[in-house]
């Protein structure tokens, strides 16, 4: 995969690893962008670009279709990529999955929950997401806590998905840490200061 790695600015080995997964039709450069605002001199970030093209612009990639004619096509491709990427990291930079944050925003917010509850990671952060309908394929009883951020406003993903996922996770054993604001489809100020805290609460 590609993927926009950013090393700890503190010139020291890594703290942990924080992995942030883009929206539908967005790119790794657009969640990139946002490193700085988490002020977290002393993590790594990498950023991948999903597998897919996006049908209406060439800057733009794509987790799998969300076209209603081709609705989730590529999930299965994606899954298992995402997979084994994320499970080749600690040997390209020393960070174990424990101490690694899976995130992502919408789509790739559907993603992180989809793969990040079938892998021993720190923590998982969906900003704007949602569950797909077959996400919860585990038999495990250990899970990584889980932050679940929305806007009430979202006129995109709606506010209900969260709601949904929250009870899901919850159901499975989860510990969901669920935080709605007022805003719409979008990551806000706010919600990187939540998920700053959730790595320093997390991770340390």
């Amino acid at each position: 995969m590609q993927f926009i790695n950013i090393s700890p600015s503190s010139l020291q080995p890594p703290a942990g690893l924080i992995v942030c997964l883009h929206g539908w039709g967005a790119n790794a450069e657009d969640v990139a962008s946002l490193s700085p605002f988490l002020n977290l001199p002393d993590y790594q970030y990498i950023f991948p670009n999903a597998p897919f093209p996006y049908p209406y612009s060439p800057l733009g990639r794509a987790w799998y279709d969300l076209r209603s004619e081709n609705m989730y096509q590529g999930l299965p491709e994606s899954r298992q990529t995402l997979t084994n990427w994320l499970q080749s990291l600690e040997a390209s930079t020393g960070v174990p999955l424990s101490r690694t944050i899976l995130s992502g925003f919408s789509q790739g917010g559907a993603m992180t929950l989809d793969v990040g509850l079938n892998l021993p990671l720190a923590g998982l952060v969906s900003m704007s997401g949602y569950l797909h309908h077959d996400a919860v394929r585990v038999n495990q009883s250990n899970f990584p806590p889980t932050l679940i951020m929305h806007g009430r406003n979202d006129q995109v993903v709606p506010l209900l998905a969260a709601l949904k996922a929250r009870q899901t996770l919850e159901s499975l054993g989860v510990a969901v840490d669920y935080q709605e604001f007022d805003m719409g489809h979008e990551i806000s100020p706010e919600m990187l200061g939540s998920l700053r805290n959730f790595v320093v609460t997390t991770i340390g």
